[in-house]
């Protein structure tokens, strides 16, 4: 916990100092920063910024913030072998999905988008797209005010609802109480439209979007041909061979970019050069 603690410490006095060229769109939400240098640290003048509680991180396996932590590593291998894909193909959105619940897409999802955030060529924004269980902001420890179904209910901006969890290049875009009719909402015309102007606003910007498990509901599959391509995330131990293949069959016409076997028991050894 120690060593999350200075790494959050040290995000914290990359952000203080910073400074950034902005950049006007009327095409983007009203309020969202508009950051044209993704080479230059950020300041988060109008995102909001919340400090993380390292002991939180740690209890939810939020391990990526920590360098030293050896199973980082297998974290930032994914984002290299994801980023290089995505590179290849011009691809910037990404959702993760799984077969069942219980899968730990949502902290994949999220150290995922931390490893690609420490490299300073990007920026990641995470969005909390699983409507009927978010569990992003709790897996992180963030507030529950001002979330995404407060936007959808026309209660904030769109800008408020952004938070900068004290992670140089790191926004999230969280949600805390289910939604109703999530399904509809995914595919209506007011998202489709939020989703292209995140993907297309920043052409140095990887958009995460964590779904719902793929055989709990249909939100997923009707939501992923708004994405470029496809993370799937199974249970060592616990994901049947079955429903990783019916899986593999309904993401037939997406792009999936692989299958990341979690909770694996097995212990990777620390590797120093």
């Amino acid at each position: 916990m120690e060593r999350i603690k200075e790494a959050i410490a040290r995000a914290k006095e990359k952000q203080s100092g910073a400074s950034v060229s902005r950049l006007r769109d009327p095409e983007m939400p009203a309020g969202v920063d508009e950051i044209d240098i993704v080479e230059s640290p950020i300041v988060y003048n109008e995102t909001r910024v919340v400090d993380l509680d390292p002991a939180h991180l740690e209890k939810n396996r939020i391990i990526t913030l920590d360098n030293e932590d050896p199973n980082s590593i297998s974290f930032d291998i994914l984002r290299t072998q994801v980023l290089a894909k995505m590179e290849a193909n011009n691809w910037r959105t990404l959702a993760i999905t799984s077969p069942t619940p219980e899968c730990g897409k949502t902290v994949v999802a999220i150290n995922l988008a931390v490893s690609i955030a420490k490299q300073t060529d990007y920026t990641a924004l995470l969005v909390d797209f699983d409507l009927r269980r978010p569990r992003v902001a709790h897996y992180l420890g963030l507030p529950d005010e001002n979330t995404f179904a407060d936007y959808l209910d026309d209660k904030i901006e769109f800008a408020d609802a952004l938070v900068n969890p004290s992670v140089p290049r790191f926004v999230v875009l969280p949600n805390h109480r289910p939604i109703k009719k999530s399904t509809e909402i995914l595919t209506s015309r007011k998202i489709k439209k939020l989703v292209s102007d995140l993907r297309d606003r920043y052409e140095k910007r990887i958009c995460i979007f964590d779904l719902p498990p793929l055989k709990a509901t249909d939100d997923a599959i009707a939501f992923i041909p708004q994405v470029d391509c496809v993370l799937m995330i199974v249970s060592s131990g616990e994901t049947k061979p079955a429903d990783v293949k019916e899986c593999r069959r309904q993401l037939q016409s997406a792009n999936l970019l692989g299958v990341v076997l979690n909770k694996s028991e097995e212990v990777s050894k620390a590797y120093y050069y």
